[in-house]
């Protein structure tokens, strides 16, 4: 599925300057390498349902099993211990090196032993967890990943003079000592540091497989339609403290959600929402709602977080029509596009507005092989989109107690009327300000 720099931002993906990003509450990693490597598995969607399946089939195998790799001793700092022992000048170790020699290396080169003893220390503790984890995912048969990453871990850990490591805080003799160390630094040094790329991968699956548990992610049901569907039971916003769970159905009869509501009720928050189940659905680490079923999508489109550029002169209604023209550029090609646009041509007076909007709604309802949700404070404008079957209207409500607003944060059908603005200004205050100002002689 593709999606673009603007999407990423708009869905949340990463941090900014305002709020941190999903990816990184997503984050469950040992290591600053694992770490890279879950950025990479979350930051490009996958293809393929097979592909997606054996993601998901993987994740699984790892939520199976995640108190034991959840215990694993493997941690950053033995990552970068490794690592900085390979990049370290240490004072020649000879091939064969006699008990004597051993204790005057110790002896006259007392920083470098001890450096040697604290490194390989943690590589006996490397290769005796992941020979540990082999034992144990090397009987899942069934999914191509794990059997890989078994593949390639077991490959490295196999090797005769890894078969009988001491135990890492019994690493007394100067002799064996420096033996080790002559052999990982000369003999397999570049086979170690192999092994720790595919520790990462193994240590962005636990990441994922934590993520997926600690936020009761689902794994979809993949569709093999050749027309576009979108069911989801109970979605809610993964970073949303006490979310309110919503249900919504799209597919090529009613492909396109025209939504409605006050400012604050909700609508930003849900286009999201249903932005980051498709796209974390796509990246196979499963979606937070309770069931979701699916077909696979060649893109996802947003236009939510629009701005003026004044360097290059572009207003606020320029960079929106920009937008909604590459939008269509792109899906007019027949393939299959989930496209979530928030607040229409907010860059222009009401009359243009309604204009605009009417216009494009009425044009992107005819590409039924591609799902919309549309949110707008236009209300007036659905009473001509009445007559289209594909278009199915819902709003959030908001009900008003003694002048203080009551969000019910619940999708329902219809339109919404309500116009909140002036009570929201009067709510905070800014009313009072304004009258006050009026009272002051300047």
């Amino acid at each position: 599925m593709l999606v673009d720099k603007i999407t990423l931002k708009d869905i949340g993906l990463f941090d900014s300057e305002e709020s941190i990003g999903i990816i990184t509450h997503l984050n469950f990693c040992k290591t600053n390498g694992g770490k890279m490597q879950l950025h990479q598995y979350l930051s490009h969607p996958l293809s393929s349902i097979q592909s997606i399946e054996e993601r998901q089939n993987a994740i699984a195998h790892f939520i199976h099993e995640i108190d034991f790799v959840r215990e694993m001793k493997i941690t950053n700092g033995t990552t970068l211990v490794i690592e900085k022992f390979f990049d370290t000048s240490f004072k020649h170790i000879p091939t064969q090196i006699s008990l004597p020699a051993a204790y005057w290396y110790q002896f006259m080169s007392a920083s470098d032993y001890s450096l040697l003893r604290y490194s390989v220390e943690h590589l006996i503790l490397f290769y005796e967890n992941l020979k540990n984890w082999v034992v144990l995912f090397e009987t899942k048969k069934d999914n191509p990943i794990i059997e890989l990453l078994v593949q390639k871990i077991k490959k490295y850990t196999s090797h005769p003079s890894l078969a009988h490591l001491p135990q890492h805080h019994k690493l007394e003799k100067p002799q064996q000592l420096l033996s080790l160390s002559h052999f990982f630094l000369y003999h397999y040094k570049n086979n170690t540091i192999q092994l720790l790329q595919h520790f990462y991968e193994l240590d962005a699956y636990y990441s994922m497989a934590e993520a997926a548990k600690n936020y009761n992610f689902v794994f979809p049901t993949w569709l093999q339609n050749d027309t576009p569907v979108l069911e989801v039971s109970a979605a809610i916003h993964p970073l949303v403290a006490n979310p309110v769970d919503n249900t919504i159905s799209l597919t090529q009869k009613s492909n396109l959600l025209f939504l409605t509501g006050a400012n604050m009720a909700g609508k930003s928050t849900f286009i999201k929402t249903v932005g980051i189940v498709l796209y974390l659905a796509h990246v196979g680490i499963g979606a937070p709602a309770k069931k979701v079923n699916l077909t696979l999508f060649d893109g996802l489109i947003t236009n939510l977080t629009i701005a003026d550029n004044i360097v290059k002169g572009e207003s606020y209604f320029f960079n929106e029509v920009q937008r909604i023209k590459n939008t269509i550029e792109k899906i007019i090609d027949g393939k299959k596009y989930f496209v979530l646009i928030d607040e229409l041509f907010k860059g222009t007076n009401i009359q243009d507005a309604m204009k605009c909007s009417t216009a494009v709604i009425e044009g992107l309802q005819n590409l039924r092989n591609s799902l919309f949700i549309i949110s707008t404070h236009l209300y007036e404008i659905s009473d001509g989109l009445q007559h289209f079957e594909n278009i199915q209207f819902s709003y959030f409500e908001t009900a008003v107690n003694q002048k203080e607003l009551i969000f019910h944060y619940q999708l329902k059908k219809g339109v919404s009327q309500d116009r909140l603005g002036y009570l929201i200004l009067e709510r905070e205050g800014v009313v009072d300000l304004l009258e006050k100002i009026t009272k002051i002689k300047y």
